[in-house]
C-alpha cells in the first residue's frame, strides 16, 4: 500500500514521480497494485480489456487531511502478478464513463530522442516535443512532452480533464528535463496547457506550449491539439542558384491588406482568392509575410511571437496556411516569412521563467531583456534553446514549404550592448561587446539550412556594419544568402524629401551605396519599417507639389529596379498611398479609381516585367562586372547614368535619371558600343500618369561621339524627374 506521504502528494498534486505510484505495480510482497487518481468520482472499477470483464472495484483511499473524499482509487489484484490490459470504468455523479489509463503505457520519448535532447543536437526536436496524436498498443490519444528541467511537477490540463492538474501529472525523464505523458482518446482540436509546479513549490500561471502546432485565437491563450503538418514539397532549385533569378518581393501584413465585409481579417481561403492573383497580377516573384507565428498582440504585428510553431489563428487553422502556400507555389509565387528569434513578449503564459526559473531567457536582465521593447532574449548559449529555435526554422521550411526566413532584428542579436548605455550590459568572455552565442546560433541555424533545405534562403535585417553578413559561415561570415542595405534606403529616401534645387548639394547619397554594394549580397528594402510611427507614406515622403510627389516616386522605384541588388516595396507603396501604414484597418484601395495611384501600379507592374524578362538587371547583382558607372558625378543636373550588364556581355541595359523637374535636351551620355538604343520603359510616361516627355519613336542611334570615356555616345531627352530604361545589343 502507498504510504500516507504519498498518498497525500499524490492528492495535492505536489507528487515528483506519479508514473511510479499510479497504473500497475508490484509491491515488495509481489503482489500487483493498481491506483489511480480520479477526484471527484463516485467509484471505479477495473475492466479486463481483453475480455470485457470487471476485474475488482477499487477502493478509494481516506486520508483525513483531505476530507471524505480523496479521489485516489487503489486495490491489490489477487490472483494477477503481471501487466495487462485494462480499462478503467469511472462512475462520475453525472454518468458512467469508460477509459484506458494512461499511467498503463510507456515512455513518449524513445532512449536515442532523450540523448539528442539532452545534448542539444535534436535537429527536429518538434518531432517528439509537443502534442502529437499518436496509436500506442492500438489505442488512439496524443503524445504530450515538454521541457521544464527546474519543475517539481508538472501536468497537462484542458477541456478534457476540467483544467485540473491532478488528473494527469507527467512523467519526468531527468536525462534531458522533458516531462511526458501518453493520454488516450485526446483527439485533433483539444485545448490543453502545462500546470507546472515550481521547484520552490508555487504554482505558476498555465503555460501554454512552446511547441504547440495551434493555438487559440487571442485574447485566449490555450494550445491546441493539432497533426504535424505533412512535409512540404520544396523547390530543387539551391538557394546559390537563386542569385542570378530575379527577385522582386512584395511584403505584406495580411491583417491590413485587406479587410473582409465586417471589418475582420480574411481567412486563408479568402488571401489565396485575392492576395495571390494580385501579387501575380503585379509581376512580384516573392510574398514575404510579416510573422505569422502567433502572438497575444495585434499592435506588435507579430514580432513578439509566443507560439513559434503555431502559425496564428487570426487566420484560420493551420491547414489554411499549408494551402496558403501551397497556391502560391502553383502561381509562381515563393514565400517568405518574417521570423523572429531576437525576442519574446514577457506574457505569463508564454516562456518566461517558464518553469519558475529562466529556461528560455538569461536570468540577468543585462543580459535577458530588451529595454526597448521590454521583451526577454533567448539564451543562444543554452543547447536546448539553440535547438529550440534551429529546429523551428526547419519546421516552417520543411512542414509548411515556406520558401525563406527574414530573420528580424539581427543587429540586436549581434550586439550584447545594442540600444544600452554603459553598465547596462555584460561584455562576452573577452571583455567584448560582440555576442558570441548569438553569432554561433546564426551560423549554425543558416548551416543546417543549407544542409538539410538546400534550396531555402534567409534575409538579415542587419543594420550595422558587421562585416560578412551573407558570406558563408567557412569565410566567417553569418551564412545568410542576403542582407538587407539599409543604409541605401536612408540615404535615398533622404535624398527625394530634398527640394530639386538643393539635390545637387546630396548627390553623393545616390552614389556612396556603389561603394559598398558588392560587399553583401543586399535587398533594397522599402519595408513597412519606413511608412509607420510617424515617418509618413513613401509618398508623402517625396518633395514638391502633388505631381512633382508622383513623379518622385516614380523616379525613386526606376532608380530602385535598376540599381543592383533585389528589390523589396511593402503592400501600399505600390499604388502610392498617402495615409501612413495603419495596422488596425485595410489599405486606401479607393485610391485606385484615381488615374496618378492607378499609373503607379501599373509602373511597378511594368518594371516587374522588364527586370523579370531582362537578364542584365539580375543576373550579375552581387560582383562588380553587373554594374557600370556612365556618369556619376552630374550633381549640377542632378543626373545619373549607369549600365547593368548580365551574363552575355553583348547586351546592357542603360538607365538614366533625372532627378529635377527640368527637361533636358541633347543630354549626351556615352555608351558601350554602336547601334540603336530602345527606350523599353520611361517612368514619365503618359501611361503611368507622367507628361509623356521622351524620344521620338522610342529610340536612339549611337554616334561616333566621344563621351564620358567611350568612342560612341547617344544624345537624349531627358523627362522630368524620370528614368528611362535603354535598351542595347550589339
Amino acid at each position: 500500500m502507498l504510504s500516507k506521504a504519498e498518498a497525500l502528494a499524490l492528492c495535492r498534486a505536489e507528487h515528483g514521480d506519479p508514473f511510479a505510484v499510479l497504473g500497475l505495480h508490484p509491491d515488495s510482497k509481489g503482489r500487483l497494485w493498481l491506483r489511480t487518481l480520479q477526484p471527484g468520482a463516485n467509484a471505479v472499477t477495473v475492466i479486463d480489456a481483453e475480455s470485457g470483464e470487471a476485474v475488482i472495484e477499487l477502493q478509494e483511499r481516506k486520508l483525513d487531511a483531505l476530507g471524505e473524499h480523496s479521489g485516489l482509487f487503489e486495490a491489490s489484484l489477487l490472483g494477477r502478478n503481471r501487466d495487462f490490459p485494462y480499462r478503467l470504468r469511472i462512475a462520475w455523479p453525472g454518468g458512467t464513463q469508460e477509459i484506458e489509463d494512461p499511467y498503463r503505457f510507456p515512455p513518449v520519448l524513445g532512449e536515442m530522442d532523450v540523448w539528442l535532447l539532452a545534448e542539444g543536437s535534436h535537429l527536429r526536436p518538434f518531432e517528439r516535443l509537443g502534442a502529437h496524436l499518436r496509436v500506442v498498443d492500438g489505442v488512439p490519444g496524443t503524445a504530450f512532452a515538454v521541457w521544464a528541467p527546474d519543475a517539481q511537477r508538472v501536468s497537462v490540463i484542458g477541456d478534457f480533464n476540467t483544467w485540473d492538474g491532478r488528473r494527469h501529472p507527467m512523467r519526468l525523464r531527468r536525462e534531458c528535463g522533458v516531462w511526458e505523458i501518453f493520454i488516450p482518446g485526446i483527439t485533433e482540436g483539444a485545448c490543453y496547457k502545462y500546470e507546472i509546479r515550481s521547484r520552490e513549490g508555487h504554482v505558476l500561471p498555465l503555460k501554454a506550449d512552446p511547441y504547440g502546432f495551434a493555438a487559440e485565437l487571442r485574447p485566449s491563450t490555450a494550445s491546441v491539439v493539432c497533426a504535424l503538418p505533412q512535409t512540404a514539397t520544396r523547390s530543387s532549385l539551391s538557394a546559390n542558384d537563386r542569385f542570378r533569378a530575379p527577385v522582386s518581393i512584395y511584403e505584406v501584413h495580411l491583417g491590413s491588406w485587406r479587410r473582409n465585409e465586417e471589418g475582420g481579417f480574411l481567412d486563408w481561403q479568402r488571401l489565396t482568392e485575392t492576395l495571390i492573383p494580385y501579387v501575380v497580377s503585379l509581376g512580384f516573384t516573392h510574398l514575404e509575410l510579416l510573422p505569422i507565428s502567433e502572438h497575444p498582440f495585434d499592435g506588435s504585428w507579430g514580432y513578439q511571437p509566443l507560439g513559434l510553431y503555431a502559425p496564428t489563428a487570426r487566420f484560420g487553422p493551420p491547414q489554411g496556411f499549408a494551402d496558403f502556400v501551397a497556391a502560391c507555389h502553383a502561381a509562381g509565387l515563393e514565400v517568405i516569412v518574417d521570423w523572429v528569434p531576437a525576442h519574446f513578449p514577457s506574457d505569463e503564459h508564454g516562456l518566461g521563467r517558464f518553469d519558475g526559473r529562466p529556461q528560455y531567457e538569461h536570468a540577468d536582465p543585462r543580459e535577458g531583456m530588451h529595454q526597448d521593447w521590454g521583451t526577454l532574449i533567448y539564451n543562444f548559449g543554452r543547447r536546448e534553446v539553440f535547438n529550440y529555435l534551429v529546429g523551428n526554422a526547419l519546421f516552417w521550411i520543411e512542414h509548411y514549404g515556406v520558401d525563406g526566413l527574414r530573420v528580424d532584428a539581427v543587429a540586436s542579436m549581434l550586439y550584447r550592448d545594442y540600444s544600452r548605455s554603459a553598465g547596462e550590459w555584460i561584455p562576452n568572455i573577452y571583455g567584448g561587446r560582440e555576442n558570441l552565442e548569438a553569432v554561433h546560433f546564426l551560423r549554425r541555424m543558416n548551416e543546417v539550412l543549407g544542409q538539410e533545405c538546400p534550396g531555402a534562403a534567409t534575409y538579415a535585417e542587419e543594420s550595422t556594419a558587421w562585416p560578412s553578413v551573407s558570406r558563408p559561415p567557412s569565410m566567417g561570415g553569418l551564412g545568410f544568402h542576403y542582407k538587407w542595405n539599409m543604409g541605401w534606403m536612408h540615404d535615398v529616401l533622404d535624398y527625394m524629401q530634398h527640394d530639386p534645387i538643393h539635390r545637387r548639394y546630396h548627390h553623393n547619397q545616390l552614389t556612396f551605396g556603389l561603394l559598398y554594394a558588392f560587399t553583401e549580397n543586399f535587398v533594397l528594402p522599402l519595408s513597412h519599417d519606413e511608412v509607420v510611427h510617424g515617418k509618413g507614406s513613401l509618398i508623402s515622403k517625396m518633395s514638391g507639389d502633388y505631381w512633382q510627389k508622383f513623379a518622385n516616386l516614380r523616379l525613386l522605384y526606376g532608380f530602385m529596379w535598376a540599381h543592383p541588388g533585389k528589390k523589396l516595396l511593402f503592400m501600399g507603396g505600390e499604388f502610392g498611398q498617402w495615409n501612413e501604414w495603419n495596422d488596425e484597418s485595410s489599405l486606401d484601395w479607393n485610391l485606385l479609381d484615381f488615374p496618378q495611384h492607378d499609373g503607379v501600379r501599373q509602373l511597378i507592374r511594368d518594371l516587374n516585367k522588364l527586370y523579370r524578362d531582362t537578364p542584365a538587371l539580375h543576373e550579375i547583382d552581387f560582383d562588380p562586372a553587373g554594374f557600370e558607372w556612365i556618369s556619376a558625378n552630374d550633381s549640377d543636373n542632378s543626373v545619373l547614368a549607369f549600365a547593368r550588364r548580365g551574363l552575355d556581355r553583348n547586351k546592357a541595359m542603360l538607365c538614366v535619371c533625372n532627378f529635377t523637374p527640368v527637361v533636358r535636351h541633347d543630354y549626351r551620355i556615352g555608351v558601350p558600343g554602336p547601334g540603336v538604343y530602345h527606350e523599353r520603359l520611361n517612368t514619365d510616361s503618359q501611361h503611368y500618369g507622367g507628361s509623356n516627355v521622351g524620344n521620338a519613336f522610342g529610340m536612339v542611334d549611337a554616334e561616333q561621339i566621344p563621351a564620358h570615356g567611350r568612342e560612341w555616345s547617344v544624345a537624349l531627352t531627358l523627362p522630368p524627374l524620370a528614368a528611362i530604361f535603354l535598351d542595347w545589343e550589339h
